[in-house]
């Protein structure tokens, strides 16, 4: 028995020896497609230097590049101070107030204002300082007087810094929409002639028992980086024209 177990063979897993043929064929077929391409490649490139060179088409506009300055002699006039809109802007603000009328008196700030002074007139003065800085507000100048008896008034040139956001503009847009709703269902104002956006408002009466009523026009106009603001207060009825025609004096002096 010891004979016959030697002769058994033990079963295993048959041998799959490489097709040697089928591999060197797609060797060969590998090689020749990147001899192919080559060829190809080597081939395209052979026409097109013996080529002649194909001139690019022309550009529509030939003549473009920056402005070219005037010659000598043909540059035109600087502004005179009178025409430079800035040169007032940026001078003494003070200035541009319209003065007190004859016979009127002081009657509050005249000149510069600080800006917490400023702020300090609303009635969340720390959340108002905070909304013109963002605004990039940059100085104010203020005029105050008493005509008459009762009547007061107050003109605003607050001016903002030049930048992406207009400053001014956005100031003005502001008061108007609060003055158009502010007791004043859906009230545009009266349009400020010769401003793009200015306008001014009459609010209605204030009555209190054992109280002189009170009336209150504003007029809120925008003119470059400076918003112009003007209240004023009676205990007698304000015209709508007294408003309106101190605010168009103001602009005509910017």
């Amino acid at each position: 028995m010891r004979d016959d177990a030697q002769d058994v063979v033990p079963d295993t897993p048959p041998t799959v020896r490489p097709r040697r043929r089928a591999l060197r064929t797609v060797g060969l077929i590998a090689v020749a497609a990147v001899l192919g391409l080559v060829g190809g490649t080597a081939t395209g490139y052979g026409i097109q230097a013996e080529r002649e060179p194909t001139p690019l088409p022309a550009l529509n506009q030939p003549g473009l590049a920056y402005p070219k300055p005037l010659p000598k002699g043909e540059e035109p006039e600087p502004l005179s101070a009178a025409e430079d809109r800035q040169v007032k802007a940026n001078g003494d603000l003070r200035k541009l107030l319209l003065p007190r009328p004859k016979g009127a008196r002081a009657d509050g700030e005249d000149g510069w204002e600080s800006l917490d002074a400023y702020a300090s007139r609303y009635t969340r003065p720390s959340n108002a300082l905070t909304r013109q800085l963002d605004l990039g507000i940059r100085r104010v100048a203020t005029r105050s007087w008493m005509s008459g008896e009762r009547r007061s008034v107050t003109i605003d040139l607050i001016q903002y810094r030049s930048g992406a956001q207009a400053g001014a503009a956005e100031h003005v847009a502001s008061q108007q929409r609060i003055a158009g709703f502010d007791d004043n269902a859906n009230y545009e104002g009266e349009t400020v002639k010769g401003s793009g956006n200015g306008r001014s408002y009459l609010y209605p009466v204030e009555r209190e028992p054992g109280y002189l009523d009170f009336y209150v026009a504003r007029a809120f106009v925008q003119h470059g980086d400076i918003a112009i603001v003007i209240y004023m207060s009676d205990t007698e009825k304000i015209a709508e024209k007294d408003i309106r025609s101190l605010a168009e004096r103001q602009l005509e002096r910017l």
